[in-house]
């Protein structure tokens, strides 16, 4: 489940924990008392997989990339995609006032969009992350509810901690090649 190439890895780690953090972030918006610490704690780690992210990308930035002229053109494509989907959905949920759905419409449009990403990132990482995610995007609304928690504290959760072990696992696959080969 590694990248082809080490920079591509270390600048998911980066990605992945920048985003991560952003999840757990958006779980404090309401979250039990209870999981605060937890919740700052999967914040803080994964600013720090992505600052480790961002300093192995930049010292492998000559390592090559499966990023070309053609593959960054399909992933601008993917990307605009998910943005358009994602913000259409988020206009209908907010002019029909449901509001408290949008995390998990965005949750479903990430992990939706990590299937292409997978195949044409060449980073078999991303189904797992990619499944993981649109599964926590279905069930977060029903056990939110069934928990009498707060939807935006279950997707931020789930979606923080699939995102952030992705991290660490790119993490693990640049620094130490071998253990994940």
């Amino acid at each position: 489940m590694t990248a082809e190439f080490i920079r591509d890895a270390a600048a998911s780690a980066a990605i992945l924990g920048l985003f991560a953090s952003s999840w757990f972030g958006w779980a404090l918006e309401t979250p039990p008392l209870s999981w605060r610490k937890g919740l700052i704690t999967g914040s803080v780690l994964s600013l720090l997989a992505a600052v480790a992210g961002g300093v192995l990308t930049w010292r492998h930035w000559s390592d090559g990339s499966v990023f070309n002229a053609t593959t960054s053109r399909n992933f601008g494509i993917v990307v605009g995609i998910e943005v358009v989907l994602a913000g259409l959905g988020v206009w209908l949920l907010a002019t029909r006032h449901r509001s408290d759905l949008i995390p998990p419409w965005i949750e479903l449009v990430v992990g939706v969009h990590f299937f292409p990403l997978a195949s044409l990132l060449d980073y078999p990482l991303f189904y797992p992350v990619a499944v993981l995610v649109t599964v926590a995007a279905l069930v977060s609304v029903p056990l939110a509810k069934a928990r009498s928690l707060p939807i935006s504290a279950v997707t931020g959760l789930l979606t923080g901690l699939v995102l952030l072990v992705g991290a660490i696992y790119s993490l693990v696959t640049v620094l130490i090649p071998d253990l994940t080969s």
